[in-house]
């Protein structure tokens, strides 16, 4: 599965890229790289910056929310019908976990599209196809500050930093692109020296009443029962599990963090059972 290429910084950027054409403004998303491919078995392989897992359950657990939502999402058959091999492309986007920024997480997406890798082609498809795709496949596409911006007007040195689309605050950044392949990363110095989270510092039995609260719970119950979906103990629990590792990685996997996540699935698992069995009750 093609792996997505490193980006330079504005002040190295491929040469001609503020020189002519136009440009793409899309904001740079405080989450990790997931990109992942339609098999031809229907299948969906995932993949992060680095490694590919054949088998969907053993990518790590902070991807885990994105690849549900991926797998829950992608038109399968909008893909079919737009391409003739759905394994000659590659989709590239941003796990939407904890690292720096709290985004508004019942807002933000839990994956967010940005690029298309097409191997027929031996090239990436321009943002403005890009963002096209996703929209229908049923997957949203990062956010674009500006398109089609006449590349000579644009001075990095000067650009003002809009509001972030998912909190309300700064973008970690902008991935300037235009048309021909080029791009170019210019951070945002402001949310780039912020101090991130501090590690968790408790028993993993109070980090579960910490973090799997019952409005926790009955937020999850309401989002499987809008998708009709059934409220079973696995679903609730493995929803309520991704949530909150996907809100509280960068406390929960601090390298300083000493929780035994083992231990921690295991409080939530009871905590899982106890709402449950408090819904019955009360019915």
């Amino acid at each position: 599965m093609k792996q997505y290429p490193s980006i330079p910084h504005a002040e190295n950027a491929p040469a001609g890229l503020f020189e002519s054409g136009h440009l793409w403004l899309l904001e740079k998303v405080d989450g990790a790289l997931l990109r992942f491919q339609l098999q031809d078995s229907g299948l969906v392989r995932f993949g992060d910056r680095d490694r590919v897992y054949d088998d969907p359950d053993t990518v790590p657990d902070p991807y885990q929310h994105a690849v549900r939502h991926v797998r829950e999402h992608l038109d399968r058959e909008a893909l079919r019908t737009a391409v003739d091999d759905v394994e000659d492309v590659v989709f590239f986007g941003e796990a939407t976990h904890r690292h720096t920024i709290a985004y508004d997480w019942a807002q933000t997406p839990s994956f967010l599209g940005f690029d298309v890798w097409s191997d027929s082609r031996e090239a990436f498809r321009p943002p403005d196809a890009a963002e096209q795709i996703f929209d229908r496949l049923g997957l949203q596409p990062v956010n674009a500050f500006e398109r089609e911006q006449q590349a000579q007007y644009f001075d990095p040195d000067s650009y003002t930093f809009p509001e972030s689309a998912w909190y309300d605050g700064p973008p970690e950044g902008v991935v300037i692109r235009n048309k021909r392949g080029q791009r170019a990363i210019l951070p945002n110095p402001d949310v780039r020296e912020a101090d991130g989270p501090d590690p968790v510092d408790a028993p993993e039995s109070e980090l579960a009443e910490r973090y799997a609260t019952t409005r926790r719970f009955e937020r999850v119950v309401d989002e499987l029962e809008a998708s009709s979906r059934p409220v079973t103990f696995d679903a609730l629990y493995d929803r309520v599990l991704k949530t909150i590792v996907r809100e509280a990685y960068g406390r929960l996997y601090h390298a300083r963090s000493d929780v035994d996540m083992g231990d921690f699935r295991s409080e939530v698992a009871a905590l899982t059972r106890a709402f449950l069995d408090d819904r019955v009750a009360d019915r």
